[in-house]
């Protein structure tokens, strides 16, 4: 684990144990956070053009917006090009083996509640290997801020073909077309029940920096998939929605409580057919009270689970934004509470002595 050593005053009341509080007017005014605080001395290194320079941009910008000092700070990455990105923020981070981010971050989360802990994988490293310890992390609502960079292909080994290409994808692993169904990562995510699911776009600064402060303030696993340009083995993947021109024609973009329409002018919407299903209409045709009106909010994911198929690939309108944002117990927090109940009812000594008297309690 490596840490930036800026050693920046905590303004979050987390001291060291056993430190009094010290007044505001006792110490001297800290200076504001910076995008410098948190951007490390280490040359950035992925291909030129590659989208995970402007998302290293954007997290780094957004960071300050927290108000918690670096040496507050996670980073976990997994294995492949998205795991560089450990390198470059100036916080505390670990690189761990592929696919294990998710339980190596679960670890620190759970160990020290006082941090800030965000996860930074790719579709490969999260989705094949990492698949379950990923689902694992979000049913449980472990508090961990996950950002899946999602380019559609191992860019690290050379371009094979990954859990989210499409079917009959041609790559140097599959010269003949892909057979395999592809992962919605989305989808995925809100069928693990997780409470906070979204997606944005790598140079979407402002959407990027609106999703990730909502997936910040959110209490436990909050799931982000950034849509992540490679335009060495995948140039274009992104396009309808990432291109000048083609993603004010696609962007679908879901704010809670307002109604889903997206185009230039808002000509278009999403709205529920004679069948009960939903699909895009054109609001002059259709009437602006057909509109379906988005709710985040909505414990049940069923609403969530439907805008997620409402492309099946992003080539043309496709929803982003946050699609699921719903509160749930957070993982451990209810046994924290237990145990310091326990410890003012029998007293630090006798639960202390209880907990380590070997491999058997004897409980009155």
């Amino acid at each position: 684990m490596s840490g930036n050593g800026n050693g920046h005053v905590d303004g979050l009341g987390f001291g060291q144990p056993g430190e009094e509080a010290v007044s505001e007017t006792a110490v001297p005014a800290v200076a504001p956070l910076t995008k410098a605080d948190f951007s490390s001395d280490q040359e950035t290194r992925w291909c030129p053009g590659c989208g995970d320079y402007a998302i290293l941009a954007s997290v780094q910008s957004f960071m300050p917006e927290l108000g918690i000092p670096p040496d507050r700070i996670v980073f976990v990455t997994g294995i492949g090009c998205a795991g560089r990105f450990v390198y470059y923020m100036d916080t505390y981070g670990m690189h761990g083996i592929h696919g294990r981010a998710p339980a190596l971050a679960t670890g620190v989360a759970t160990s020290r509640p006082d941090l800030s802990v965000w996860v930074v994988s790719g579709d490969g490293d999260a989705l094949s290997i990492g698949g379950n310890h990923l689902i694992h992390a979000l049913r449980r609502n472990v508090p961990l801020k996950i950002l899946l960079f999602n380019n559609q292909i191992y860019g690290l080994t050379k371009g094979q073909y990954s859990p989210t290409s499409e079917e009959g994808k041609v790559t140097k692993s599959t010269p003949f077309g892909s057979q395999d169904h592809p992962f919605n990562p989305v989808s995925l995510a809100l069928g693990a029940e997780a409470t906070f699911v979204a997606r944005t776009v790598d140079t979407d600064k402002a959407h990027m920096a609106e999703t990730l402060r909502a997936a910040a303030a959110h209490r436990g696993a909050a799931f982000v998939e950034i849509y992540q340009n490679c335009n060495v083995f995948n140039d274009g993947a992104f396009d309808a929605v990432r291109a000048k021109g083609r993603r004010e024609l696609n962007q679908i973009r879901l704010e809670h409580g307002k109604q889903v329409r997206f185009g230039p002018e808002g000509e278009r919407g999403v709205a529920r057919g004679e069948g009960g299903r939903l699909e895009l209409v054109d609001v002059a045709e259709a009437g602006e009270d057909a509109l379906l009106v988005h709710d985040a909010h909505r414990l049940e994911p069923s609403l969530a689970f439907e805008l997620s198929h409402l492309a099946a690939r992003p080539t043309g309108p496709t929803p982003i934004g946050v699609f699921r944002d719903v509160q749930r117990p957070v993982y451990g927090e209810e046994l924290a509470l237990e145990l310091e109940e326990t410890r003012a009812s029998l007293g630090t000594e006798e639960l202390d002595r209880l907990l380590h008297s070997g491999e058997t309690w004897t409980v009155s």
